[in-house]
C-alpha cells in the first residue's frame, strides 16, 4: 500500500512512520512537509522522472501546513480528475466545527484529529493502516 503523508511536524510524521513499520501490512510512505510538495508529488513535479503522475493508495493529510494550506491542497486534489479518487484522510490537531465541515464539503473520505497521546497517536495511525488495507476496496490504479 502507497500512502502519501503530508505533514509538516517531523515529530508526527516520525511518529506515523514507526507506527507503519509496526503494522502486518507492506506500506511504503512518502512524506512530504508542506501543500506544494504534496501536489508536486502527485503530479510527478520535480522527481527527476518526467512528469508522470504519483497515484497512491491513501492520502494523510494535515490541514495547517506551510506555504499551501491542507484545505486548498485537498480542494486541488478532488477537482482533479485524475487524483479526486485517491481517499484523503484529514488528520489534523483541529478540532473546529467549521474545518470539520469544510473539509467534508470539499470532500474529505475522513476526518481525524491527532491524538496528543503518543500511544493514542500509534494506534490511530495503525487503525488507518488497518482499515483502509483490509476492510476497505480501493478502485484500481
Amino acid at each position: 500500500m502507497d500512502i502519501l503523508l503530508v505533514e509538516d511536524n517531523p515529530g508526527d510524521a516520525r511518529l506515523a512512520s514507526e507506527a507503519f513499520k509496526e503494522g502486518n501490512i507492506a506500506t511504503r510512505l512518502h512524506i512530504v512537509q508542506d501543500g506544494i510538495e504534496a501536489l508536486a508529488f502527485l503530479r510527478g513535479e520535480g522527481t527527476g522522472g518526467g512528469s508522470h503522475r504519483r497515484a497512491p493508495d491513501l492520502i494523510l493529510l494535515d490541514l495547517n501546513l506551510p506555504r499551501k494550506d491542507g484545505r486548498e491542497v485537498l480542494a486541488e486534489i478532488k477537482n482533479d480528475p485524475a487524483l479526486r479518487r485517491i481517499p484523503v484522510i484529514v488528520l489534523t490537531t483541529s478540532q473546529a466545527e467549521t474545518d470539520i465541515s469544510h473539509s467534508y464539503d470539499l470532500h474529505a473520505n475522513c476526518y481525524i484529529v491527532k491524538p496528543v497521546d503518543f500511544d493514542r497517536f500509534i494506534e490511530v495511525v495503525k487503525g488507518i493502516e488497518s482499515y483502509w488495507s483490509s476492510l476497505v476496496r480501493l478502485p484500481r490504479r
